[in-house]
């Protein structure tokens, strides 16, 4: 317990050997310095993980993901250290609280930051399903794009093969019923377009050969639109209509899973909205609580030593760097004195030395 004590009395970046004098307030640097390791532990589990989906699918991208952590880790966790231990508990509160509102500020960036890959893993499932919708809807809507861009420039000849198509439907429709007006005549149903004579006469010999002529001109039209429908086919193969496929199953399980963080990312924006574009009030204030947990997190350290009254180890840390100063500065006169000193004895010499020449040349 004392190593675990004097780890975390480090973590809070005093002076131990001050604060060993003073047990009343050993507990209190222990929680700082706690909260500021987890602070850092939380961090690295944070970038190590949004670091795993930058390199997904890559040889080491566990690796990449472990070192990156660690480094990210110990940022934080040197800069939260060094925001705690250089609070002045010795100035007036305003100034304390001016000394610690940008590292406040900072506190709430760094809280955010860290908040944002693990709310990322919190709402996996949740992601994963809104990156199904979102790859979908989003190969959807480049289907459709393609389309709508294939309509605009083969327009003419998609016009053509529409009104072949009309003409064969009508001709077809028209074949019909001649046929059935050629069964009539030829049972000889008398009506207004009917002779009503029984046998194949005169009348029906007539029909047959508009039938026979119709039915020519239609498969002239069936074979003008498949030639139509064959071209426009190849365009289609040539512009790479016929490519594009919808994701289904395994394969949109597999673009899932290797989705980036910036995909990720997006997902989990899209999961605050319902698809009406209002806002979805359980996703929003869930994601928002842990964002808010983390950044309160991040600034509990600093909060608590601006909280915190002034205490003994304070008042012996102030008294302490007070004659460390003192001492600094005497010693820096005393060494401005010597140094004087030598130099006014090396001029005395030389003055001496240019009164012995001087002295030298006149008797010579």
């Amino acid at each position: 317990m004392n190593k675990v004590t004097q780890f975390f009395w480090w973590c809070s970046g005093i002076h131990q050997a001050t604060l060993a004098k003073y047990p009343a307030e050993h507990n209190k640097y222990v929680g700082i310095g706690a909260t500021i390791f987890f602070t850092g532990l939380f961090a690295a589990l944070s970038g190590g993980y949004a670091l795993y989906f930058v390199f997904s699918g890559a040889a080491f991208s566990v690796v990449y993901a472990l070192l990156f952590g660690l480094l990210w880790g110990l940022a934080i966790f040197n800069m939260d250290r060094y925001i705690v231990s250089s609070i002045n508990k010795n100035a007036s509160g305003f100034r304390q609280f001016l000394q610690a509102t940008p590292r406040i500020l900072l506190a709430v960036l760094i809280g955010i930051v860290i908040a944002r890959p693990l709310e990322l893993k919190v709402f996996d499932k949740e992601i994963r399903e809104q990156l199904r919708t979102t790859y979908l809807d989003r190969q959807r809507a480049h289907i459709d794009t393609l389309n709508k861009a294939f309509e605009s420039k083969y327009a003419v000849e998609l016009v053509k093969v529409a009104e072949l198509k009309t003409e064969r439907d009508s001709l077809e429709a028209t074949l019909k019923s001649d046929r059935i007006k050629l069964k009539m005549e030829t049972f000889g149903e008398k009506t207004v377009e009917t002779s009503g004579i029984v046998g194949y006469g005169p009348y029906a010999k007539q029909r047959q050969a508009e039938l026979d002529k119709q039915e020519q001109y239609l498969d002239t039209l069936r074979t003008r639109i498949g030639q139509q429908e064959s071209y426009l086919q190849q365009r289609k193969q040539f512009e790479g209509l016929l490519d594009q496929q919808l994701l289904t199953g395994t394969s949109l399980d597999s673009a899932v899973n290797v989705a980036g963080f910036a995909d990720r990312n997006a997902a989990l924006g899209d999961l605050k909205y319902n698809p009406d574009g209002t806002r979805n009030e359980s996703n929003y204030w869930s994601i928002a609580f842990i964002m808010l947990l983390f950044v309160f997190f991040e600034c509990l350290p600093v909060f608590v030593k601006l909280m915190s009254a002034r205490d003994a180890y304070d008042i012996t840390l102030h008294d302490q760097q007070t004659v460390d100063i003192h001492r600094s500065g005497k010693d820096r006169d005393a060494e401005i004195a010597i140094v004087d000193g030598v130099y006014d004895t090396k001029v005395q010499r030389g003055l001496e030395k240019q009164k012995a020449r001087l002295w030298e040349d006149q008797t010579l």
